[in-house]
């Protein structure tokens, strides 16, 4: 049985999603990032970068969450979660998944660096503004590569519509606009989801179950 150490509104939800979508039993660690147990020895000794999410495997530790996701897909869910390594669908659920990664998420991230994560010396008041600036212009490009595609890398819905939906719940938390119908109109389709909100329900509980 997989272990996913993770925390509410972070990218473990990520894994959670995929591990609902499979239909897989987890145990599930809440690791406190608040309290600072992402840096106690304890989970270091796990995962030396301190970051959630983890996944314990039988082969061992694994992070990044779009790793961890495509893992979970090749080993579990086959040609349903994910194409066939050498298909032309692989080769856009990987253009994909690198876009999203480097493009999409990286504005979020920075809004929220600059916001409390980062010493409060290290914060650049100006970030909110610059990485607004730049996840419109992310999430316009993201709407020209999903065109009218049901999903991300075709009409099957695959691992790397798990990364896409939680950065658009992300944008919503921040309060971002999504101006694009199509990708609003996606939003909701994958958003609505029973894997995701069952994930959503399990992180709630495991925070709820140590308050």
């Amino acid at each position: 049985m997989y272990t996913l150490y993770g925390y509410p509104g972070t990218r473990s939800l990520r894994v959670a999603w995929a591990l609902e979508e499979i239909g897989l039993e987890y145990h599930y660690k809440l690791v406190d990032l608040f309290s600072g147990a992402h840096r106690h020895p304890d989970y270091l000794a796990l995962t030396p970068t301190g970051k959630i999410p983890l996944l314990s495997t039988p082969q061992g530790h694994l992070s990044e969450s779009a790793a961890i996701v495509t893992y979970l897909g090749e080993n579990h869910a086959y040609h349903e979660l994910i194409a066939p390594i050498g298909s032309s669908e692989r080769a856009l659920y990987q253009q994909m998944m690198c876009f999203m990664i480097t493009e999409l998420e990286q504005p979020l991230w920075n809004i929220v660096k600059h916001d409390f994560i980062l010493p409060e010396h290290h914060r650049l008041a100006q970030m909110q503004q610059v990485a607004t600036f730049e996840f419109e212009r992310a999430i316009s490009e993201f709407s020209t590569l999903l065109g009218t595609k049901d999903y991300v890398s075709g009409p099957m819905f695959s691992m790397a519509d798990i990364v896409a939906g939680q950065l658009l719940a992300w944008a919503d938390e921040s309060k971002l606009a999504l101006p694009h119908d199509n990708v609003q109109a996606y939003k909701e389709r994958v958003l609505s989801r029973q894997a995701f909100i069952k994930a959503t329900e399990r992180e709630q509980s495991a925070k709820a179950a140590v308050a």
